[in-house]
This record gives C-alpha cells, sequence and structure tokens, in this order.
C-alpha cells in the first residue's frame, strides 16, 4: 500500500492540475511565499486542488477555502522574482492524490492527509481506442507545431511530448478543450485513460475539431 502523504501543504485553485502537466503560479501571500520556499529547500511537492467554495486569497471575513477531494502533486521546477514579495512559479504536475483529512494552519495554510492515487490505466485495446488516439494524437501534434511557430516561449505543455501515449494525450487536451472547470476536473478524476480519450474524442468530434 502507498504511503500516506502526511502534513501534505495544499494550493487551492480555481484551476486543475493533470498529471505531467504544466502549471503557471503567482504566489504573493505570505503562507504561499513560506510554503513554496519549503518545497524548494526540502526539494518536495505540494498538493493543487480545485476550490470547490471559498476564495485563492484570504478575504478579511471571507469563507475558508473548501478544495475538491482529489488533487495532484506539484513540483516546482522554475521559480523567479517577479518583484520583492511576489514569487513566480513553474510546477509540473506528478500524481494525483485523494483527500482524507484536512487543517487549516495558524498563517492559514492548508494542510491534509492524502492518498496516493495510482497512474491510470487503458482497459481498452480495441481497434477503435487505436484509431481515437491516432486521432487525438494527430491534433495535439497540430496544436504544438502552431505554438511552437507563433510563441515558442510560452508552449503550455512540458516536454517530452509523448504522442503515443492515451493518457498524455488525453491529459493534454483535457487542458487546453473549452470545457468548464468542473468537467475539467472530472476528466482528471478518471482512472481509466481510455475513457477520457473516448470522452475527449467524442466532444472534438461534436463540435467539430476533429
Amino acid at each position: 500500500m502507498a504511503t500516506l502523504l502526511a502534513d501534505l501543504p495544499l494550493f487551492p485553485l480555481g484551476a486543475v492540475l493533470f498529471p505531467d502537466g504544466l502549471l503557471s503560479l503567482r504566489a504573493f501571500e505570505a503562507r504561499y511565499l513560506d510554503m513554496a520556499r519549503d518545497c524548494l529547500r526540502r526539494d518536495v511537492p505540494f498538493g493543487v486542488c480545485l476550490l470547490k467554495s471559498g476564495s485563492e486569497v484570504a478575504l478579511p471575513g471571507g469563507d475558508e477555502a473548501e478544495p475538491e477531494t482529489i488533487g495532484c502533486l506539484a513540483q516546482i521546477v522554475g521559480c523567479d522574482v517577479q518583484q520583492l514579495g511576489v514569487l513566480l512559479l513553474r510546477c509540473r504536475g506528478l500524481h494525483r492524490f485523494r483527500l482524507l483529512s484536512t487543517h487549516v494552519e495558524k498563517d492559514g495554510l492548508l494542510r491534509a492527509v492524502a492518498e496516493p492515487m495510482g497512474d491510470d490505466t487503458v482497459e481498452d485495446e480495441s481497434d477503435e481506442h487505436r484509431i481515437r488516439l491516432a486521432s487525438c494524437s494527430e491534433s495535439l501534434g497540430r496544436i504544438i507545431d502552431n505554438v511552437r511557430e507563433r510563441d515558442p516561449a510560452h508552449m503550455p505543455f512540458l516536454e517530452p511530448f509523448q504522442l503515443n501515449d492515451a493518457s498524455w494525450v488525453g491529459n493534454r487536451l483535457s487542458e487546453v478543450l473549452p470545457i468548464s472547470i468542473r468537467a475539467r476536473q472530472q476528466l482528471m478524476e478518471l482512472d481509466d485513460a481510455g475513457t477520457r480519450l473516448e470522452l475527449v474524442h467524442q466532444y472534438m468530434m461534436r463540435h467539430q475539431m476533429l
């Protein structure tokens, strides 16, 4: 059984992080500046969860942030100082986790005990799955080529590009399709990469993106 993630610092956001995804953050609250410095010093990840309710920024008299139960570990891979008291963080999504309990520190930082989730798998190895993967991979490849030609400094995906991997392709398309944030969360939570790819493929077919 995987070791529990004890005392995991959380960064609830109005965004969904997928495994191998790229997340850029602007940290300026003291609780998140301290969290980022500690993660960098110890070379450990923090947890990113979509906000179910509450605000990303602590507001006087505001509701406490309530995160979704399933989130993704984020490893800081780049850090820059924009101005005094502001950190620009570049993070890579690692593995998903499920929250078991949370508590709030004195500084307002949310911490959790969490259970690591395994990598998603592909249960469907049919010809239909392979056709969907090829179609979605081709579309994602065009997106990558267009961004690389237009604005290579702001590529939305981290290398290596794994265009033959159903999980990687489904995750990247889930990040960029114009869908609701709740739909994005639901796609991230799926354990079957084949089902995620099928849903993405259906959406793209329905909206004439393929």
